[in-house]
């Protein structure tokens, strides 16, 4: 059995357009908690995303020690600071307003789980420019996502009316997006060929 530690609907599609049948289990961590302690430790903001990702798989893990599961987190980076989700869509116009003319990184990374340990996890990154918008096109993107920003850490989905906002974009879409796919594809390969339909 495998089972995605994450209800975001984008890691869920991704997942399905590849192919896996899998079962969905929300985390229950305090990911700010652990955001906290990896910090308080000296991490940084890659360190939080494999943090999160972990700790996601390693709970649903201890619950479904048999299965197969996949945690995955995403933290965005400006500067030395982490920024989170806008909580409503005046925070996403905020954020985005920080972001614009400016370069930030993204940490996009994905654990596996099985019997409440990690056996593979992996850390990818991408760097994202957006160009100088005005005020309106700010607004005219946010009317046309409407809640779906709320659900990327960066205020904003490259998959939708938000690229507008784009100037460069260097790095994996798919991990962009949430999800190191091509990656995680492998350590299925490798570890739980069952998992894909396929003959170890």
């Amino acid at each position: 059995m495998l089972i995605l530690a994450s209800e975001s609907r984008t890691r869920q599609a991704l997942l399905r357009q590849a192919g896996l049948d899998f079962e969905i289990e929300s985390a229950a961590i305090d990911e700010r908690k652990v955001e906290t302690q990896i910090k308080s430790d000296g991490g940084k903001a890659e360190d939080v995303a494999l943090g999160l990702a972990a700790a996601k798989a390693h709970a649903v893990s201890d619950q479904h020690p048999s299965a197969w599961v996949i945690g995955a987190d995403q933290t965005l980076a400006l500067g030395e600071e982490i920024l989170h989700k806008p909580t409503d869509l005046a925070g996403a116009s905020r954020q985005l307003d920080r972001l614009a003319g400016r370069t930030h990184l993204l940490h996009s990374a994905v654990a596996l789980a099985q019997n409440g340990e990690i056996v593979w996890s992996k850390l990818v990154n991408a760097r994202l420019t957006m160009r100088k918008f005005t005020p309106a096109e700010r607004t005219k993107v946010l009317e046309l996502e409407g809640k779906a920003a709320l659900s990327s850490v960066g205020g904003y989905r490259l998959e939708g009316p938000s690229v507008r906002l784009f100037e460069k974009i260097e790095g994996d879409y798919f991990a962009i997006l949430g999800l190191p796919l091509l990656e995680l594809l492998s350590a299925l390969r490798h570890h739980a060929p069952e998992s894909l339909g396929e003959t170890p």
